[in-house]
């Protein structure tokens, strides 16, 4: 004898919902789509109809009738680093919480054929337009591509590169990094910065620069590495050898763990032989050895304000716009003023 199993249950429909309320399935599409038309105490009798039968709208079918989807795209570069996959967190928050549906790709590396190809993938997908972690020359080059067919916010990208684009003030960051080792007396500063073609890297070895140019100094030459903290470290053992050097702002806190682990075994005492600030703000910067000061960028109000901007492009703005956000400071035991 074979058991009966029997059939699934059947998926609740708005005609079920319309039904179970008294109402149209006219009334019921206008309480989904937010209609204002409607009296509340119909409005709530479909509520309260659609929490009985667990009724969900069928998305794509929605989609064709409004010529919406209702979807965007993030592709983020740099899979693992904390500021891309945090404003990646931040995109995808923003935007759930503005009704819409994220499709994210992450990527280890940023090179033109990847970002066409990711964006290929996205469009096939018929999202309305797409966020870019990247603040890379390659991804800004993509970027300002006419033939996307989808409009492209770029996040870290520099100004005046790409026509939306959304990010930290980096300059401003560095300066901040800069004028605090100088207010606590500081003038030999170096500083070991990010790699080139990075828009981050440019902007905080700009405001490093500016900032002791404004004070009569003259920048000493940049180091340059990628963001590890291996390359920091490799950096900070040649800084440890000059005894001229008294501050060091590093490009990113994972550099600087690295630069604060080559003081350390080359006997440079931090901070009373040498100051160091970082810049991101990783949760781990409260517990190094010394706790580390550095530059804290917020990551949430970054994926707001691109998700903000994307949407306002999707429905219709035209205009060049590229909002950036303050970063701030925050003074650890890393830094304190020099011993002569």
């Amino acid at each position: 004898m074979t058991a009966d199993l029997g059939q699934p249950p059947k998926a609740p429909v708005m005609a079920d919902v319309a039904r179970l309320a008294g109402v149209s399935k006219q009334t019921v599409s206008r309480v989904i789509n937010g209609s204002p038309a409607l009296r509340p105490a119909t409005r709530l009798r479909v509520e309260a109809a659609i929490e009985r039968l667990g009724y969900r709208p069928n998305v794509a079918a929605r989609a064709l009738v409004r010529g919406r989807t209702g979807v965007i795209g993030v592709i983020s570069g740099g899979r693992g680093h904390f500021g891309p996959s945090s404003i990646q967190r931040g995109v995808e928050q923003a935007a759930r919480d503005a009704g819409l549906f994220a499709s994210s790709i992450s990527l280890d590396e940023i090179t033109p054929e990847l970002l066409d190809g990711s964006i290929e993938h996205l469009r096939r997908q018929l999202v309305e337009g797409i966020v870019v972690i990247a603040g890379h020359d390659d991804a800004a080059e993509v970027a300002r591509r006419p033939s996307l067919g989808v409009p492209v916010v770029l996040v870290e990208g520099e100004q005046g590169r790409t026509r939306w684009s959304v990010g930290v003030d980096q300059v401003a960051g560095g300066r901040l990094a800069t004028r605090h080792l100088l207010g606590l007396g500081h003038r030999e500063i170096a500083h070991v910065a990010g790699p080139r073609g990075w828009f981050e890297t440019r902007g905080r070895l700009e405001g490093w620069r500016s900032e002791l140019l404004a004070h009569d100094l003259r920048p000493r030459e940049p180091v340059h590495v990628d963001w590890s903290a291996s390359e920091g470290y490799a950096a900070g053992r040649e800084l440890a050898r000059d005894p001229s050097v008294t501050a060091v702002f590093a490009a990113s806190d994972q550099i600087a763990m690295g630069v604060l682990r080559a003081l350390h075994e080359a006997g440079r005492r931090v901070p009373e032989e040498v100051s160091v600030v970082g810049f991101d703000d990783l949760p781990e910067t409260g517990y190094t050895i010394p706790p580390l000061t550095t530059v804290r960028q917020d990551f949430d109000t970054v994926g707001e304000a691109a998700v903000r901007l994307l949407t306002e492009v999707i429905d219709g703005r035209t205009e060049p716009s590229a909002p950036r956000v303050l970063p701030r400071l925050v003074v650890r035991a890393s830094t304190a003023t020099p011993h002569r």
